[in-house]
């Protein structure tokens, strides 16, 4: 009860750091578990090779996903101001402007959706591109490499795994009040 009267408030400036950091602290912790669980996955008939992989396209993959779920839990209004402060915190991170993320964020968005189609469930977007962007296709049976699509199993799986790095908006809520 007291923690709901005594939430502390943030900035959108302090909310953009705060989600900023957060996602990239995870990006940086986790690619190398999410490349040895996607390497050791039951589902494929011979084992991934990952070891040069880069986190590139894993980092790019949770922002995206991360950009996109920011529309479930803020208005229209709240998200004109917000996310220019997000998309600057980032760019910066990468040592990149504001447009080339822009137009990172739109291939990535525009992929994501093109293999996730036709559902807009961003965590399903999220762990098909992960098994698209990190070629994992030639390491299936031959069932599911001749379809070149992933095994149901494995989505499964990453699903679980994704929603780790997925931003979670209901128990920032519970401890912080936006300002308006």
């Amino acid at each position: 009860m007291l923690n709901t009267l005594f939430r502390k408030k943030v900035s959108d400036e302090q909310l953009a750091n705060v989600f900023v950091n957060g996602v990239l602290g995870v990006i940086d912790k986790g690619f190398e578990e999410v490349k040895f669980i996607m390497e050791e996955d039951p589902a494929f008939q011979k084992k991934p090779n990952l070891s040069n992989a880069s986190d590139g396209h894993f980092a790019m993959i949770v922002i995206v996903g991360n950009l996109k779920s920011l529309g479930d839990s803020f208005s229209s209004k709240k998200l004109s101001t917000l996310e220019p402060l997000i998309y600057e915190k980032i760019a910066d991170a990468f040592e990149m402007t504001v447009s080339e993320l822009e137009e990172h964020v739109k291939d990535y968005s525009s992929f994501m959706s093109r293999v996730n189609h036709p559902s807009k469930v961003t965590l399903y977007s999220m762990s098909k591109s992960m098994f698209y962007k990190y070629k994992l296709n030639d390491s299936q049976d031959d069932y599911f490499k001749s379809m070149d699509s992933p095994n149901p199993l494995f989505l499964k799986r990453m699903d679980e795994i994704m929603k780790n790095f997925l931003w979670n908006w209901e128990a920032f809520f519970k401890r912080y009040k936006i300002q308006m």
